[in-house]
């Protein structure tokens, strides 16, 4: 144990004493070490020595192949005797497979210039075969209300949401006022084509809204005429309350009475208003 290294006899004084005392500390590590693992160190091990070597300016203590490096600080680092390579995995460990077969792409063609295309806006919101360079957001491809298309095409909710195939339809804020309902957009192209489906041609659609046209005119003329009706009836009514409000009537009665035999009374008739009266004479 007193046996030092001739790298050492240039070390003063106080570096001896350092290291003597590092290479306790080390000595008291290892043995802590073989005391919590007993039965992990080989019978035949040769006593573990602790030997000082300096190497680049750094002070590296070995004991029995295991390297600490001096801090400096009064602890050791242990540093590892292997390559400084990290660990490869073994060549037994095998990689997990991946499915690797290649999904099959559909391919549509577009109704506008027939070229194939895989995907699109309205192929993928409307269900319409139309690839993205054709397509025409403020002309053919534009889109249109749920409410407008009712009145403009003259289709019930039963067209749009039961009759096959369903159409398709995207939801937006009302501009009008956020607090109302959201707004369905239908494509417009897809109205038109339903539209014909429901009543077989324009010519057909077009006399249905001319028929309804006329119909909505005569009630308009007839809502008209019962309301002007009502406001002179009430100009009359109007009237006749002022004349009396403002001159009692008097009755002028007619000369001739009507003599009732079996009820034993007279009626007479006022000239002026019309009004009877029927009274008995004692």
């Amino acid at each position: 144990m007193s046996d030092q290294p001739s790298s050492t006899s240039d070390l003063s004084d106080k570096d001896r004493l350092r290291i003597e005392a590092n290479r306790q500390r080390a000595l008291n590590l290892r043995l802590a070490r073989l005391t919590a693992h007993p039965y992990g160190a080989a019978k035949s091990r040769p006593p573990e020595t602790a030997v000082a070597v300096k190497s680049h300016g750094v002070n590296v203590i070995k004991v029995s192949g295991s390297k600490f490096i001096d801090s400096g600080g009064g602890f050791l680092i242990e540093q590892r005797t292997g390559g400084s390579k990290e660990e490869e995995p073994s060549v037994d460990e095998k990689e997990p497979e991946v499915d690797s077969v290649p999904l099959p792409v559909e391919f549509d063609e577009c109704l506008e210039c027939g070229d194939r295309f895989a995907d699109s806006w309205l192929m993928a919101t409307f269900g319409y075969k139309v690839c993205d360079a054709c397509r025409d957001n403020d002309g053919k491809h534009s889109l249109i209300t749920r409410t407008e298309a009712k009145q403009e095409y003259l289709l019930k909710d039963c067209d749009l949401d039961k009759r096959e195939p369903v159409l398709k339809f995207i939801s937006r804020k009302n501009p009008h006022n956020v607090r109302w309902g959201e707004m369905k957009l239908y494509l417009h192209i897809q109205i038109e084509e339903r539209a014909l489906q429901v009543w077989g041609s324009e010519e057909n659609l077009v006399k249905e809204k001319e028929l309804r046209d006329e119909k909505r005119e005569v009630t308009k003329v007839k809502k008209y005429n019962k309301r002007l009706k009502e406001l002179r009836m009430d100009m009359r009514s109007s009237l006749y309350d002022k004349r009396e409000t403002s001159k009692a009537h008097t009755h002028s009665w007619d000369e001739d009475e009507v003599y009732n035999v079996e009820e034993d009374t007279y009626t007479r008739k006022c000239e002026s208003c019309g009004h009877q009266e029927t009274y008995e004479k004692m």
